[in-house]
């Protein structure tokens, strides 16, 4: 396992199928993680699981509020059914400075509907919908939408994908992409500002359609991309 980090990576909702996946991909890179929950126990037990398939992990489970403290860059991983309650849950325990990381797909799921439709949002994308809930000072990047839970966290490979960031700042959205390629496999790719995301979360809908007829788990891979820093 790769040195550890200083700072841990708060997984809000991390006892769900995608944030259990990046806590047991940032575990084997090395990266400290702390799962949050509504209910701490879970989160116990979730970061238990984690530390059976990654023995000598850094890896914790806390209530949401207690985990949402614990580092810079904190990840959302709930449902979209979920977001708004558990942001505004958040208010007194995110701080300015933090980036959230919102990995939030408003699909049809979250209305009894199908997860291969989306729902529309007032503000345009549930990161969007997230920029406005978070305090002040607490910047909101858009992130990990196309990349499958259980590819996560069954695998033990590299999963060459592209991850889509979207965000207003370059430099925040650098912090976000050298996280995300902690994972091996994992290139983070600028998909422009935080208004993006009303497309890129649309993308999860489709790839689960794709994954329904091939019985598969894909990912996405933007082709043809020059070599360099993007994000300096």
């Amino acid at each position: 396992m790769a040195g550890r980090d200083t700072d841990p990576i708060p997984i809000i909702g991390g006892t769900g199928a995608l944030g259990f996946g990046l806590a047991v991909r940032w575990a084997r890179a090395g990266v400290a993680v702390v799962i949050g929950s509504r209910d701490p126990a879970r989160a116990t037990e979730a970061a238990e699981r984690v530390r059976s398939r990654v023995p000598e992990s850094d890896v914790e489970g806390l209530a949401n509020a207690d985990a949402a403290r614990r580092g810079p860059i904190v990840v959302l991983t709930v449902p979209f059914r979920a977001q708004s309650e558990t942001l505004q849950n958040l208010r007194d325990d995110l701080e300015p400075g933090q980036i959230l990381v919102d990995c939030t797909v408003p699909t049809a799921a979250a209305v009894s509907g199908k997860a291969t439709r989306t729902i529309g949002v007032w503000q345009g994308s549930a990161a969007q919908q997230a920029q406005e809930m978070v305090p002040d000072g607490v910047t909101v990047i858009s992130a990990l939408h196309t990349v499958g839970a259980k590819a996560l966290a069954e695998g033990e490979g590299p999963l060459d994908e592209d991850v889509l960031v979207c965000g207003e700042r370059k430099a925040d959205k650098a912090r976000v992409a050298a996280l995300i390629e902690r994972i091996p496999g994992l290139r983070a790719v600028n998909a422009g500002a935080l208004e993006t995301a009303r497309i890129v979360e649309t993308l999860t809908p489709l790839l689960i359609s794709i994954n329904v007829r091939y019985k598969a788990h894909v990912g996405l891979r933007i082709t043809r991309l020059p070599g360099g820093d993007h994000w300096a």
